[in-house]
């Protein structure tokens, strides 16, 4: 039997996984984040292998007869190669809000999917990107929607899926993977792999 572990304790992750119709449990890594790399791609990649072989690391004693899928995902916004993270305070978002509003920039999920069976570890990781165009916003507008509170919690300091759908001009790419977890991609994936039919 194939058990999913989805790695992370976000409400969004656990939404769209569910999407897939996929039974699954939750166990967050709470390991630091140690990034090594520079590219936007590489980092989200980097992030999700961590995540994702610290819960492994602790069912590997676990899966004697079944075959454990631990699920690692990272999410991080890009403008012109600079990464933007969650926002520090009120001040940061708007900083943030102000950079992206009216202009495009990318949003890089990275997966690590680590496969416990028969006393073997395979590790598969993969990354998508999206580009995200978004309308011009004035300070007020900014400054309102970040009193929402909305954008405190999320990296680039705006929810596609919330409020800041009104300022969304479109998309090139997968738009769950801007949500938090590309699941056309992962779906793909775990077929090549054998792990769904």
């Amino acid at each position: 039997m194939v058990r999913f572990v989805l790695a992370s304790g976000s409400p969004r992750r656990k939404e769209l996984l569910e999407q897939l119709g996929l039974e699954f449990e939750i166990s967050s890594a709470h390991g630091e984040e140690l990034i090594t790399k520079t590219q936007p791609s590489d980092i989200v990649e980097e992030l999700s292998q961590q995540k994702a072989n610290e819960v492994a690391d602790r069912f590997a004693q676990m899966y004697k007869n079944d075959t454990y899928v631990i699920i690692g995902a990272d999410t991080i916004v890009a403008f012109e190669n600079a990464i933007m993270g969650k926002p520090h305070d009120e001040q940061d978002a708007v900083r943030m809000l102000t950079q992206l509003a009216g202009n495009t920039h990318q949003v890089y999920t990275g997966v690590t999917l680590v496969i416990l069976k028969d006393d073997e570890r395979k590790v598969v990781t993969f990354h998508e990107k999206t580009d995200v165009h978004m309308y011009p916003m004035t300070k007020a507008q900014i400054e309102a929607y970040v009193e929402t509170g909305e954008p405190m919690d999320k990296a680039g300091a705006y929810a596609i899926q919330g409020k800041c759908a009104a300022y969304i001009k479109g998309i090139n790419g997968e738009y769950n993977n801007v949500v938090g977890l590309p699941v056309a991609r992962l779906t793909q994936e775990l077929l090549a792999l054998g792990l769904i039919s």
